[in-house]
C-alpha cells in the first residue's frame, strides 16, 4: 500500500495536541491541546485554524446536538460556546482525587458521551458515560489512561483502551441500554511481535467502515491498523520525526483522510531540534484504501 503523510499544521500544539473530531455538519476537524487548555478548529480547504482558550486541561472536544461543544474540563463534562467561550459544568467526575482529570472523550451510536480520566497514580481513573439525560454512570473503574474509545460497524461491541496496561479492550454493547459487559482483550500491545521489545502504549483510536482499529501508537512514532477479531497487526502507518502520537479520526469530505496528533510536552530541547522536529504537530494521512462512519454527536 502507498500511503501519503502530510505536515497540515506544524507544531499546533505546543504541548498535548490530542482528541481528533471531524466535524461532518461544518467539514472542519476539532482537536485539543490538553495542558494548554486550548480547542482548535481547522479549516481544511481555507486552511484557517481558529483557536479558543479556556481556564484548566481540555481532555476532549464533541460537538451537542443542541449547539456549542461538550469538552472533558479539568474534572468535569462542560458545555462550551464558541462565539461567547462560556462553559456550563454538566456533571463532575472522580471527586476529591487531585492527581486526575478528564482524558480522552467520544460519543456512542445514540449519542451518549462517554469519557474518562487520567491519573498520577495506578489503577485511579475510571470511564464514565453522561446519557442524554444528563444522568452520570460510571462503567469502568481502576483505569490509569483512560483511552481510544470505538464502536463497531454492527453496534454490539465497543472498544477501550487503558495505555498503560498496553491493552485494548472489547465489551459487549447494548446500544438501547448503554451498558456494557463481557470485558475481555482485543489486542495485547505487548504481544506484537512486530514491536520486538519497544512496545508503544495504545493512545486514541478510531474504527473503519470495515470494522478494523486504527490506533495511534505513543512513543512508537505510528498509528497501527489490527484486526480486532484475531488482534492481528494489519498495517503500521509511520509518522515523520514525532515519535509520541496520541490520536486518530477520519476526516475528509469523504471520510478516508485520516488526521493523526502528536505530543510536544516533555521532549528535551535538542531532540525536538532533530529527531523530535514534528513533534505536536497536526499531520493528515491518505491513500489508506479504508474510510471511517460520521462521527457521533452529543445529544443530550
Amino acid at each position: 500500500m502507498s500511503y501519503k503523510v502530510e505536515t497540515v499544521l506544524k507544531n499546533v500544539a505546543s504541548k498535548v495536541g490530542e482528541a481528533p473530531h471531524w466535524d461532518d455538519a461544518t467539514q472542519t476537524l476539532l482537536f485539543v491541546d490538553i495542558s494548554n487548555g486550548q480547542i482548535f478548529r481547522y479549516n481544511p480547504v481555507t486552511g484557517t485554524n481558529d483557536m479558543i482558550q479556556l481556564n484548566g486541561t481540555v481532555g476532549f472536544v464533541v460537538p451537542r446536538s443542541k449547539g456549542g461543544l461538550v469538552v472533558g474540563l479539568d474534572l468535569t463534562f462542560s458545555a462550551v460556546d464558541w462565539n461567547t467561550k462560556t462553559v456550563t459544568k454538566l456533571a463532575e467526575v472522580d471527586p476529591g482525587k487531585s492527581n486526575n482529570r478528564m482524558n480522552d472523550g467520544k460519543c456512542d451510536p445514540k449519542g451518549r458521551l462517554w469519557g474518562g480520566t487520567w491519573s498520577k497514580e495506578a489503577e485511579q481513573g475510571n470511564l464514565y458515560c453522561l446519557d442524554i439525560d444528563g444522568t452520570l454512570t460510571k462503567k469502568v473503574e481502576h483505569v490509569t489512561v483512560s483511552n481510544g474509545l470505538a464502536w463497531s460497524p454492527d453496534n454490539t461491541t465497543m472498544y477501550y483502551n487503558d495505555s498503560r496496561p498496553h491493552k485494548v479492550y472489547a465489551f459487549d454493547y447494548d446500544i438501547n441500554t448503554g451498558n456494557i459487559s463481557n470485558q475481555r482483550v482485543a489486542v495485547d500491545f505487548d504481544a506484537v511481535p512486530e514491536f520486538k521489545g519497544n512496545v508503544p502504549g495504545p493512545d486514541g483510536m478510531t474504527i473503519d467502515t470495515d470494522g478494523n482499529l486504527w490506533v495511534a501508537c505513543f512513543r512508537g512514532g505510528m498509528v497501527a491498523k489490527f484486526d480486532p477479531k484475531t488482534a492481528a497487526p494489519l498495517l503500521q502507518v509511520s509518522l515523520p520525526n514525532a515519535t509520541k502520537i496520541t490520536s486518530v479520526a477520519w476526516g475528509g469530505k469523504n471520510l478516508d483522510e485520516l488526521y493523526v496528533t502528536s505530543l510536544r510536552e516533555g521532549i528535551p530541547e535538542s531532540e525536538f531540534q532533530t529527531t523530535e522536529s514534528l513533534a505536536g504537530s497536526l499531520f493528515r494521512v491518505t491513500g489508506l484504501d479504508a474510510k471511517g462512519s460520521p462521527a457521533n454527536i452529543y445529544q443530550g
